[in-house]
């Protein structure tokens, strides 16, 4: 029997995104669940899903739809009249999620936005926001988190055409061995994109077990610079500011920006942080310290 390519359920799910994103832009009965525009809301989740929970927060509150905080779930402060809790979580078993969920039970709504419609959560959300076609095989997430964030843009009015296209386009591209190969990395972002940006280093840690640094753009020449030499990359997801392109050339270091939606340019960083992980002898579909889901024992 032949012996499964590393890394095969993160390829087959990072290479299915655009077709999920359409998929999760299509669910109106699903996005209606979702909290109302004026609402006062907070969105918890524990790594990936609190980093689509942070560029979700900036979204909607950017979209006029009201204020809306992010938290990691074990350090959320939900006890400030927030009208509703959304929890995002791909297995809907995270220890942290579920803990916090029972907490509010009865004194806020919650919505859960889960993969698996079998798991504990989706008994004990007021609604459960359910995406079982973005679930996934492999501990290093894509899809899933992405696809949330596409629920989410689309709930807010946001026509996906673009992104989807784009994340075709890369998807049918290739990438250069240079950049899969850089010794460290940077990830920048503005806006809803520094969720982005924080996932995208924690993508390439959990793969390929990469030094990786992640910043708000205009935070980068703050100290974080100091690293930028040449043979590392600093990567920015969206616009950049101004003249910092130019800045981080004088380093050595490569500054790279792509100019196509973040969203789908993180797909692009999925690829990249899979054949990192393939050519170091790596499997991410297993990585080393991790499950699928974080269940702490009592």
């Amino acid at each position: 029997m032949t012996e499964p390519l590393a890394g095969a359920h993160m390829r087959a799910e990072l290479n299915s995104q655009p077709d999920t994103w359409a998929q999760a832009e299509a669910l109106r009965d699903t996005q209606a669940l979702l909290p109302a525009a004026g609402a006062r809301v907070a969105v918890v989740g524990c790594g990936t899903s609190w980093f689509m929970a942070q560029s979700y927060a900036t979204l909607r509150e950017r979209a006029g739809h009201g204020e809306t905080d992010a938290f990691a779930a074990s350090e959320a402060f939900v006890d400030r009249g927030y009208d509703a809790i959304v929890a995002l979580t791909r297995s809907g078993t995270t220890t942290e999620v579920l803990e916090l969920v029972e907490r509010v039970k009865g004194k806020v709504r919650t919505i859960g936005v889960i993969g698996d419609p079998t798991s504990p959560l989706v008994s004990l959300v007021d609604d459960a926001a359910l995406l079982p076609f973005a679930d996934e095989q492999s501990v290093v997430q894509t899809r899933f988190a992405t696809t949330a964030l596409a629920l989410f843009r689309a709930s807010l009015g946001e026509d996906l055409t673009g992104a989807i296209n784009d994340a075709a386009a890369v998807l049918a591209g290739t990438d250069d061995d240079a950049l899969r190969d850089a010794e460290q990395y940077t990830f920048l972002g503005r806006g809803w994109a520094i969720g982005l940006a924080h996932e995208a280093a924690l993508k390439m840690r959990e793969s390929s077990q990469s030094w990786t640094e992640s910043y708000p753009s205009m935070e980068y020449r703050h100290g974080p610079m100091a690293i930028a030499a040449p043979g590392r990359v600093v990567w920015q997801f969206g616009e950049a500011p101004t003249g910092l392109s130019t800045e981080v050339g004088r380093t050595g270091a490569r500054f790279v920006q792509h100019p196509i939606d973040p969203m789908a340019d993180l797909v692009r960083l999925h690829r990249v942080a899979l054949d990192r992980a393939v050519v170091r002898g790596l499997d991410p579909d297993q990585p080393r310290n991790l499950s699928r889901s974080v269940i702490l024992d009592a």
